[in-house]
């Protein structure tokens, strides 16, 4: 009871979690007598490897705690993979922490940080919402900003974690190395942390495929981003997109060592833990390249079909160099767009979840088996 004699309401407040708004647009998908294609977010489909579930079953019998830090040897695992398809060698296993996935670090970041009122956190101007809620869960001020140098000097001196999310979701854009390098000097400049979002990082495209001659995303632990020191860094990454993790929450953070002492500590107390079976298939996952390949491969070939189809449906295609979306346009309101798909019993996700800038703009994935991308293709290209 306040002193007034009100009951004040609990919970917390938050946005409405956005995509509750397409249940009108599925409900006319699936009136199509081929039954709905729902590419309107990035979950997996694809079955998760045998060698990873084999070893989530042979860690099963574990009934003591696991460990916040993560086992010895899936912190080894995670540096050898950092320095083989990362470009960051040396990585301190000790500066290592499994998370439960990757969605739930981004949340609580800022709050674990010590964040809050009269702080500004920074994010992309097209971004996951996931950046804002966890600024307003620890009571700071969450801005939307490519670039440091646009922010006007109040604004400036406030700043105290910034957000990279590269390749970008929705966007798929790619920050080469110059451009991490030049927000990570700005953000030490102002003393504030810069955490990399790369759970993308092995879905190039183009010049950024490396399976095809590209060169590999830069990890803002790159020495060339990082000037070979980790101060004020922090990389994110998750197996949800390279090894259909989604269902295990399996990502980790790496970087500065202070920090995550302090991450490590914290999250002891709030018993924030990634359980003993997970980490044994994280640790096993993440030595076997073979099967990221191939599920590379296979979103590959839905892309290299969908993406003209788009295109013959009036669809300019921008970004999406790297990831599981296609970030496109007909011109049109984002509302009128989901409704021309739908009517072709299509679902894609709005633009305008991802901030002002994603208006007029939709987020077409490419996680839909090969007989829905199949169905999709034919569909758009039946409109013409």
């Amino acid at each position: 009871m306040t002193a007034g004699g009100q009951t004040r309401a609990f919970g917390l407040s938050l946005p409405d979690y956005p995509w509750e708004a397409l249940a009108p647009y599925i409900q006319t998908a699936s009136t199509h007598p081929g039954g709905v294609v729902n590419l309107s977010i990035g979950t997996p489909v694809d079955p998760t490897p045998e060698l990873i579930r084999t070893a989530l079953a042979g860690a099963a019998d574990a009934p003591g705690y696991p460990t916040t830090h993560g086992t010895a040897a899936l912190r080894e695992a995670i540096s050898a993979w950092f320095k083989r398809r990362r470009g960051v060698p040396g990585l301190d296993p000790a500066d290592i922490m499994p998370t439960v996935g990757s969605k739930e670090l981004v949340a609580w970041l800022p709050t674990l940080l010590g964040l809050g009122p009269g702080d500004v956190v920074v994010r992309p101007t097209v971004a996951y919402p996931t950046y804002d809620v966890g600024a307003l869960l620890a009571g700071a001020t969450p801005v939307a900003a490519d670039s440091l140098a646009a922010l006007p000097a109040e604004v400036r001196r406030r700043v105290r974690l910034v957000w990279v999310n590269s390749p970008g979701n929705p966007t798929g854009s790619v920050l080469p190395v110059e451009g991490l390098k030049d927000i990570v000097d700005d953000a030490r400049s102002l003393g504030a942390v810069t955490a990399s979002d790369e759970c993308y990082a092995e879905l190039g495209w183009g010049d950024w495929d490396s399976a095809r001659g590209g060169q590999p995303v830069p990890s803002v632990l790159d020495p060339r981003v990082s000037g070979g020191s980790n101060d004020l860094l922090l990389a994110v990454y998750s197996l949800s997109k390279q090894s259909n993790l989604a269902g295990y929450r399996a990502a980790f953070v790496a970087g500065d060592g202070k920090i995550l002492a302090n991450l490590i500590n914290s999250r002891k107390h709030a018993g924030m833990i990634v359980p003993f079976p997970v980490q044994e298939a994280m640790r096993t996952a993440l030595a076997d390249d073979a099967h990221v390949q191939q599920q590379k491969d296979l979103y590959r070939s839905r892309r290299a079909r969908l993406l003209p189809a788009l295109e013959s449906f009036g669809f300019t295609v921008s970004g999406s160099e790297a990831g599981l979306y296609l970030w496109a346009s007909d011109g049109t309101d984002t509302w009128e767009a989901l409704t021309r798909f739908a009517e072709r019993g299509i679902v894609v996700g709005p633009g305008t979840f991802y901030g002002e800038a994603g208006h007029g703009f939709v987020r077409v994935a490419l996680t839909g088996t090969d007989e829905r991308i199949d169905a999709a293709v034919e569909r758009l290209h039946g409109a013409l």
